[in-house]
């Protein structure tokens, strides 16, 4: 970038048809848009949880739809390391209540590992960060099939887990658990599991 007389950046004409910030400071607000609009969950119904009082805890807090808005919650939200026993960070599409009852959950079922909180508790930020950016990021093959994403932070362990729209097609599950897997770098056997099977406490389906 040259000198100009004025001793001002002088933007070259090869580079001029391109809008940054430093030829509009003022105006320069470009924003990322994501294929959809997220909502970020959280709630902690304490030890004495039950289906009625955990509805009561679970709180909306902000839903957003670009890359930067994305960032801007991050970075000034209580990291998953940091919060209280009993705590879950819920991160759906928007419209998708985080719950099994929810139109859009009632058939699907979930990916979830646990993940033991003395071996993991230097890791876990991580994990469910890259959990959230495979989410909003599309990185998976059927991304229409994935609703949302939990962190659970319990005494002994963490728990992340993404939840499906159906849980009746191996191949679409195999799929994801493998994305999801590679994707937040997360070592040890996950499970899937039909959210009826998990009510019932039934076996589970298919392993990555």
């Amino acid at each position: 970038m040259a000198q100009s007389d004025n001793n001002t950046l002088a933007v070259p004409a090869e580079e001029s048809k391109y809008v940054t910030v430093f030829n509009d400071p003022v105006n320069f607000n470009a924003k990322h848009p994501l294929h959809s609009s997220w909502t970020l969950w959280f709630d902690n119904p304490g030890k004495k949880s039950n289906a009625n009082n955990w509805e009561q805890s679970l709180k909306e807090l902000i839903t957003f739809d670009t890359v930067e808005d994305f960032w801007g919650v991050y970075n000034n939200i209580m990291k998953t390391c940091d919060l209280a026993i009993s705590s879950n960070y819920h991160l759906f599409k928007q419209g998708i209540k985080p719950m099994w009852e929810d139109p859009a959950n009632k058939r699907g079922g979930k990916w979830s590992i646990q993940l033991p909180r003395n071996k993991t508790m230097g890791e876990i930020d991580n994990i469910w960060l890259f959990t959230m950016l495979a989410c909003i990021g599309e990185a998976f093959e059927y991304e229409n099939e994935v609703c949302g994403a939990v962190v659970s932070v319990r005494k002994a362990f963490f728990r992340i887990a993404v939840w499906t729209r159906s849980s009746d097609n191996q191949d679409m599950a195999m799929s994801i658990g493998r994305t999801l897997k590679k994707a937040a770098n997360i070592h040890g056997t996950m499970e899937f599991q039909s959210h009826h099977d998990s009510s019932s406490n039934a076996g589970k389906a298919w392993t990555v």
